[in-house]
């Protein structure tokens, strides 16, 4: 029997992780409702036979863009949704998704709602995506709200690819800098430190350092490679802890140059993501749920999980946003005016617009800043190498 990789929430914000053996998956999201928790994530535990398909066969959200597009095209041609999951079945390029959109299809033909059937496959859809498809099969706008969302998922999409494009370059700096140090220790080197000792001269402390980093290298290549190759994956492992997330995420927020960035991307996408829930008439409990789960950092996660305490306690969102180093100050303050004057939805529209102008800013200031800087470092390593070569040549020639 398969085993499935969960992680829920509570009505009273505590998350729950486990692995359950079931039949499928929604079994699992029964037994965690029976049981007055809500399902974040569900996973099926593959195989280590089957690791390399489901890499070639990742769902992006640029497919989830595509399909909420084509389906709100569909509905608002007059199709139905029988009709439109079956034209989206043969058009879909990606495997996976095709396959499970043809799954769907088969249990909306059995009668289950369109919700339903895609909350059983967690893996594919976001869960967001579901509770949005939900209040749209409630209030009777299923195709307004594949248009929010193909609306949503484009604007991520599109900013997944700037920060993308943006720290490309950078990459790019950085690979080639490391390579250019790498052929002057191993190959380079070598020749000028048989020079150096047959000229039988006192060298100097630099070049000494030098030729000892150099041999180090020369002899250590292979061991150095399996130790940054076996720490680069320890540290993968780790990263999927929750420790290991959490470790992370302090990293991203406080690491300088990205942790502006981070910080942008973070209050964007709140902000964003809430503008869209409340004018779809989703709780605020609910909501801010839904945000925990999508935002994309644990920080972050526990103090949107704080801002559902306070809304509990019937305190509202701004204490937490005030008392949080995340969100900045003058967002807290257009978050106390929306909620004094009952305007909190409109707000949020119109806060979401100003941080995705602030967060395409950031991502242009931060490329702008590391591409400089990876220069400066590169041109440090690069003079250190030649100063040490030159040193003891200059004083060669000077005895001579």
């Amino acid at each position: 029997m398969p085993k499935f990789e969960y992680r829920a929430i509570s009505p009273s914000g505590e998350k729950i992780t486990g692995i359950h053996e079931s039949k499928s998956k929604f079994e699992v999201t029964d037994m965690l409702r029976s049981n007055g928790y809500y399902p974040l994530k569900i996973e099926e535990k593959i195989e280590s036979k089957n690791i390399e398909i489901n890499i070639f066969q990742k769902i992006t959200i640029k497919d989830i863009a595509i399909f909420c597009r084509q389906f709100y095209t569909m509905l608002d041609a007059g199709l139905t949704v029988n009709s439109a999951l079956e034209i989206l079945a043969q058009q879909t390029t990606n495997k996976k998704l095709k396959d499970i959109i043809k799954i769907v299809e088969d249990d909306v033909k059995r009668g289950e709602t369109l919700s339903y059937a895609m909350g059983k496959h967690l893996d594919a859809f976001p869960n967001l995506l579901i509770n949005m498809i939900e209040v749209g099969e409630e209030s009777g706008n299923l195709d307004t709200i594949m248009l929010r969302m193909s609306d949503q998922y484009e604007k991520d999409n599109k900013i997944n690819n700037k920060v993308r494009v943006a720290m490309i370059y950078p990459a790019i700096l950085a690979i080639v800098a490391a390579l250019v140090v790498a052929i002057l220790m191993i190959f380079v080197m070598p020749s000028f430190i048989e020079t150096f000792e047959s000229m039988g001269t006192e060298l100097p402390a630099i070049t000494k350092l030098l030729m000892s980093i150099s041999g180090f290298i020369s002899s250590n290549i292979i061991f150095i490679t399996l130790v940054i190759v076996t720490l680069s994956v320890l540290f993968k492992i780790y990263a999927k802890t929750d420790h290991g997330m959490h470790t992370v995420s302090y990293l991203k927020l406080n690491i300088p140059i990205i942790d502006k960035l981070n910080e942008k991307i973070i209050v964007s996408r709140f902000t964003r993501t809430m503008s869209l829930l409340m004018s779809s008439g989703i709780p605020m409990i609910r909501a801010l749920e839904l945000i925990a789960d999508i935002v994309g950092n644990k920080i972050a996660e526990e103090v949107i999980l704080k801002m559902r305490e306070s809304v509990v306690r019937g305190e509202g969102i701004y204490k937490p946003i005030s008392n949080s180093n995340i969100f900045p100050k003058m967002m807290a303050t257009m978050v106390k005016i929306g909620e004094e004057s009952g305007t909190l939805d409109d707000i949020m529209y119109k806060t979401a617009d100003f941080y995705d102008d602030e967060l395409e800013s950031q991502i242009q200031a931060t490329s702008a800043m590391i591409e400089p800087l990876l220069i400066v470092v590169m041109g440090i390593v690069v003079g250190f190498i030649v100063v040490s070569i030159m040193l003891p040549m200059t004083s060669m020639y000077d005895s001579i």
